[in-house]
């Protein structure tokens, strides 16, 4: 069970930062670039937790995912402070 969780959150995250940035697309609204560039990197960081825990479990990518978490809200905080409307 907890490996079709783990794909589940790695696929809504892919969607979610697709759709973001396929909006930014047409509307060219910032927040939605960063907001896109910071689930992108939440897709990349549920790939790691499935390469993690499903098909290397006896490599730790934690620190890895943890920074690249951190990443994908650095993204977002700058993003949010660095709006110029």
């Amino acid at each position: 069970m907890p490996e079709l969780i783990y794909l589940l959150c790695a696929v809504t995250s892919l969607i979610c930062a697709w759709l973001l940035l396929r909006s930014y697309r047409r509307t060219r609204f910032p927040l939605l670039f960063w907001s896109g560039l910071c689930f992108s990197a939440l897709a990349l960081n549920n790939l790691l937790l499935v390469l993690d825990k499903l098909v290397f479990p006896d490599i730790n990518f934690s620190i890895v995912r943890v920074s690249l978490a951190l990443l994908a809200l650095l993204l977002l905080l700058f993003g949010l402070i660095w709006q110029d409307d």
